[in-house]
């Protein structure tokens, strides 16, 4: 007897049909009694054809030519020949059959024609079923590994695209921190630097995540980038790039984006937003929003961009970020939300800490369990305030006319919150010409850190308990004690943060600020004893 088994029915339920495809196989099912060979049969069976319940119902051996079924896929058989059918049952499911045209002999199929084509079904259906789990294995895992290396390519793009470097302004400090939700983010920031000394701060937002939104950010970045080489005023670039993003971007996609162009010497910052979370501007007089309106890029052509200015005060610090931060949601799901951010701004007068300052409140209010929803971009701009020695009655205890000196340069810092500032911009008079200007800025926002962290935690801003810095300058390296009243048993060794561990609660959710002046300067050192706690900054020259 020979019989022709190949093809099963693929996900009959819920699918468009289910194709059954017969093969001539040489096989023999009982002593040299052929039945006759069956061409090769295509035949797709509707999931409403009565045959396919009817089967499910009566698993055993099903003579053809008995069933009265009004049945497409049952006139097909007859029609090619099919005289049994024997469904395949694997762990209830039907996956297949096997279907038999008459015997050569022309004689019926007998009863242990019948009880033998059960066994061979029984036996066979879970070797097909085996079979089809290993193929599709193996599709997934091909799939898998194209997904992946489709994300490798998009964060490639990402990383490439990313500023490698922040820039370098005399009177001004620029902090920059990502941190995508996904393997791919849509996020993205970029610094453009123009020949007349003024540069331009661009966010944006692409909406959704993965490898569409890392093809979007490149095209819009390299489309902001041209345009502002052509036109000057913010609102133009705006809308020369949303032109020419509408006719690329795929559909349901947009990018929010925020575009200012600041001039260093004047502190003049001219601004327009394209959809995108107003940034908050701190003043002495409190947090301001710099508000400007225009519609997303690439939603309709045509659109206007209202254009802003205004100009930064020493002191005073912009803050450019993504939804990811406000848009945070705690275990009770209550959001972090636009005023805490202002609060919490308005309490932090440095704007070169800031970033570390609210990543830290970000940890503390979602808690160690918080799973990310959203990218979270965070890039701030402050012009550093002049300050005259006098006016805030630092003393100096060495002849600065002579930088290399065995005796170092001592001053205070009362313990108040802002202060940090002064310690800064202190240290960076008395190393002035001594490190390259990129160096310069690591070596003061090392300091601002370490100063803040000594007067909140060592001295509890308490006004009679003043942070004492010393500035050792030698030819070989500068370097820089901050010493507060924060005595007690030796301090451990910090953990390098990690966001995972933080999350898991392995971690506490500071650390990040230590973590930031280890990566601004060549050494760190700390010391401590029962009634004093001191960090020392090293940078080579």
């Amino acid at each position: 007897m020979m019989t022709t088994i190949r093809g099963f029915w693929r996900n009959f339920i819920g699918q468009k049909g289910v194709d059954v495809v017969e093969t001539a196989a040489s096989t023999t099912l009982s002593a040299g009694v052929p039945t006759t060979q069956i061409n090769n049969l295509d035949l797709d069976i509707a999931p409403n054809d009565p045959l396919l319940a009817y089967v499910q119902q009566s698993p055993g051996v099903l003579d053809v030519d008995q069933l009265k079924l009004d049945s497409p896929a049952l006139a097909a058989m007859r029609d090619a020949g099919i005289r049994l059918v024997v469904p395949l049952v694997s762990q209830g499911e039907l996956i297949g059959l096997i279907n038999l045209g008459s015997r050569l002999s022309e004689q019926e199929y007998s009863s242990d024609d019948h009880k033998l084509l059960a066994d061979l079904a029984t036996q066979a259906a879970p070797a097909l079923r085996v079979a089809q789990l290993v193929k599709q294995q193996q599709q997934e895992a091909a799939e898998r590994e194209r997904i992946e290396q489709e994300l490798k390519v998009a964060r490639l793009i990402q990383q490439t695209l990313l500023p490698q470097e922040l820039p370098a302004l005399d009177g001004w400090g620029v902090s920059a921190y990502y941190q995508s939700a996904r393997a791919v983010g849509g996020d993205f920031y970029d610094f453009i630097y123009f020949e007349d000394g003024r540069i331009g701060f661009v966010v944006a937002d692409v909406t959704d995540k993965g490898v569409p939104a890392a093809l979007v950010m490149a095209t819009t970045r390299t489309l902001l980038r041209t345009a502002a080489e052509r036109l000057e005023a913010p609102g133009a670039v705006l809308a020369r790039t949303n032109d020419v993003l509408v006719q690329e971007i795929p559909p349901k996609m947009f990018v929010t984006c925020f575009y200012a162009v600041l001039n260093p010497a004047t502190g003049h910052l001219r601004y327009a937003n394209a959809g995108h979370d107003v940034p908050y501007r701190y003043t002495a007089d409190g947090v301001v929003e710099l508000r400007a309106t225009g519609m997303p890029l690439g939603l309709m052509p045509g659109m206007g961009y209202d254009e802003k200015e205004t100009t930064l005060a020493p002191g005073e610090y912009v803050l450019l970020y993504s939804d990811g931060l406000v848009e945070a949601h705690n275990p009770e799901r209550e959001m972090f939300g636009f005023p805490r951010l202002q609060e919490l701004m308005a309490t932090h007068a440095n704007g070169d800490t800031l970033k570390e300052f609210l990543l830290d409140q970000l940890a503390a209010f979602t808690g160690p369990g918080w799973e990310q929803e959203d990218d979270v971009t965070l890039v701030t701009l402050q012009r550093e305030e002049r300050l005259e020695i006098g006016d805030r009655r630092l003393e100096i205890s060495a002849n600065l006319q002579s930088p290399i000196s065995n005796s170092p340069i001592e001053f205070e810092i009362p313990s108040a919150p802002g202060n940090e500032r002064l310690a800064m911009e202190q240290v960076a008079q008395v190393v002035a010409g001594l490190l390259p200007e990129g160096r310069l800025q690591k070596l003061k926002t090392a300091v601002a850190e370490a100063t803040m962290n000594a007067m909140e935690h060592g001295n509890k801003y308490d006004p009679d308990k003043p942070a004492r810095l010393k500035v050792f300058v030698a030819e070989a390296s500068i370097r820089v004690t901050i010493t507060d009243e924060g005595g007690g048993p030796p301090a451990k060794t910090a953990d390098s943060p990690n966001l995972e561990a933080k999350l898991a609660g392995d971690q506490s959710p500071r650390g990040w600020g230590l973590f930031l002046i280890q990566n601004m300067v060549d050494e760190l050192n700390v010391h401590q004893d029962a009634q004093q706690h001191t960090i020392e900054l090293v940078m080579n020259r």
